[in-house]
């Protein structure tokens, strides 16, 4: 049986959906799904305050980038100690988890036999589903992560066949980070326009975009959505203020119209895994309320 370290919240969930849950001797610090994750030796830190206001932690983050220093550390003694044949890790964004960069600095002075490292870089909701089979390959059984892309991409389609029957597309705006504000990209627009939306902020494939609150305004979405990456739904009502108290919040039409969410972005939106499946079923109970089971209300969805 492989030995892995995983060292991001969806490497975790891909070992644990492809049936490596018993393989894995290490996590991240903030990989808590599922709950047998949690009692795993935590190989990763951040030099963030995950306390601090949004804007706080947007300054931090700044800071640190123009110093030229990394967000994360890597307990590189105790992964030499627990001596794992394999790492998972990402290079996709070095603000959200431990990057490859993070683990090359952790592995330099190895001595022997270095573990395998797969780097994930995900950038539209395909590339995860390749990202399966590439972490099941390398840990010796692609056949797992071919049935696994399958099944869920199976799910995508049954929701997708579903809304393209439909005669509106609600307007969407998400928002991947309150202060200041920064659209949804990546694979979230992408879940919008399966999910019987029109997505108004961001590009299928690109990183998330910082917006300005006028542009939001003046734009008028039919749906507003505030996921930020990294925060429940509990922290995200915390920092809702802001937005709320912007000019001209009140007159938006989606406030008008009671059409305003938060989603737990931590456990769905922003975790390029399995369960972006459930992400894109949370879109369509809210975009189309009539069309689909209402589910994940206060799981994955709460009303502003």
């Amino acid at each position: 049986m492989p030995r892995i370290a995983s060292l991001l919240p969806s490497t975790t969930e891909i070992a644990c959906a492809l049936g490596f849950g018993d393989a894995l001797i290490g996590r991240s610090h903030e990989c808590d799904f599922p709950a047998e994750a949690r009692a795993l030796p935590v190989l990763t830190s951040a030099k963030l305050d995950p306390r601090a206001r949004s804007v706080e932690i947007d300054d931090h983050v700044k800071q640190l980038v123009r110093d030229g220093l990394s967000i994360y550390e890597v307990d590189a003694e105790r992964l030499r100690e627990l001596a794992p044949d394999t790492i998972l890790t990402q290079d996709q964004c070095e603000v959200c988890a431990a990057s490859l960069g993070d683990v090359e600095r952790a592995l330099s002075d190895w001595l022997g036999v270095r573990p395998r490292v797969v780097s994930l870089n995900p950038r539209k909701l395909g590339d995860v589903w390749e990202d399966l089979v590439r972490v099941a390959d390398a840990l010796g059984e692609p056949e797992r992560g071919q049935a696994l892309a399958r099944e869920l991409d199976a799910r995508v389609r049954q929701v997708s066949e579903q809304t393209l029957r439909l005669n509106t597309r609600p307007r969407v705006a998400l928002i991947e980070w309150i202060e200041p504000l920064m659209a949804a990209g990546n694979w979230m627009p992408e879940l919008v326009t399966l999910a019987g939306g029109e997505p108004l902020f961001g590009e299928a494939g690109a990183h998330s975009p910082w917006l300005e609150w006028e542009a939001l305004r003046d734009a008028d979405p039919d749906v507003i959505i505030a996921l930020p990456c990294g925060f429940d739904m509990a922290r995200t009502r915390e920092e809702l203020p802001p937005l709320l108290a912007q000019d001209g919040y009140a007159e938006l039409r989606a406030v008008k119209s009671g059409r305003t969410f938060l989603a737990d972005g931590n456990q769905y939106f922003n975790r390029p895994g399995p369960r972006l499946v459930e992400s894109l079923e949370i879109l369509a109970e809210l975009l189309h309320p009539d069309q689909f089971s209402i589910r994940h209300e206060g799981t994955g969805w709460q009303k502003i």
